[in-house]
């Protein structure tokens, strides 16, 4: 699918930024069949926060055996069954980068399956040492792909979760990229303007709270084409609740 560019963009740009993906636009860890970082992979404020959401996760987790010894672990996963989120908690995702860490507060309420992928992708280590693989100053940076290079995804896709009241009317907005309708998966992008052109095409699950100087980082490092001018990584992704 091709993500449309803002026409003061579009003035710039020689190609059209197309998010490619598995699943969504649309693999390789550590020996026995243990699926979950859990202890390295979440922080929570109480333990009483994963009591329905992470505890969810955690057993269907186990319950599949995956084999993170296998090359192709991260783009060969079974789809988790979307679960209940705590009302009186929440959900934070940990970025930490190689140009620094963004905390986004996730939105259960209005994307319910969103947050349970990527919480569910979080606790397997799954985005731990992915790239951004593209980044568009005056755009996005897009990022989750295993592959590296926009055509990857975890094996699995989903719909999109929209909501009049969810709109990409600002910066530091997460949002799931995909090729279309039904193919969400785990490829997201993080906004560095308002991209109302967006809207109703992808799924808004969350939004920066802390570590905009980051997003800025990784814009500075960007370019109209999306190719960055050093590789920009995710080094650990955590899950926190409070």
């Amino acid at each position: 699918m091709t993500l449309k560019i803002p026409r003061r963009v579009q003035l710039s740009v020689v190609l059209v930024c197309v998010l490619f993906l598995f699943g969504c636009s649309d693999g390789n860890a550590t020996s026995q069949t243990s699926p979950v970082k859990n202890a390295e992979n979440t922080q929570t404020s109480q333990s009483q926060g994963e009591k329905v959401g992470l505890t969810a996760i955690d057993a269907f987790i186990e319950s599949q055996n995956i084999d993170q010894t296998k090359s192709n672990w991260k783009t060969s996963l079974p789809k988790p069954p979307q679960v209940e989120f705590e009302s009186d908690k929440t959900y934070y995702w940990n970025l930490e980068t190689n140009v620094g860490t963004i905390k986004i507060k996730l939105d259960p309420e209005v994307a319910p399956m969103h947050v349970t992928s990527t919480a569910y992708l979080t606790r397997l280590g799954f985005y731990d040492d992915v790239v951004f693989h593209r980044v568009i100053d005056g755009f996005m940076a897009q990022g989750g792909d295993p592959l590296g290079r926009g055509t990857g995804g975890p094996g699995y896709n989903y719909d999109g979760e929209f909501s009049p009241s969810a709109r990409h009317d600002r910066p530091g907005l997460l949002s799931m990229a995909n090729a279309g309708p039904g193919t969400d998966g785990s490829q997201f992008f993080i906004t560095f303007v308002p991209t109302p052109h967006l809207d109703g095409k992808h799924t808004l699950f969350g939004e920066v709270v802390e570590g905009m100087d980051t997003v800025s980082a990784l814009e500075k490092k960007g370019s109209r084409s999306g190719q960055t001018s050093e590789p920009l990584f995710i080094e650990k992704a955590t899950i926190e609740v409070e």
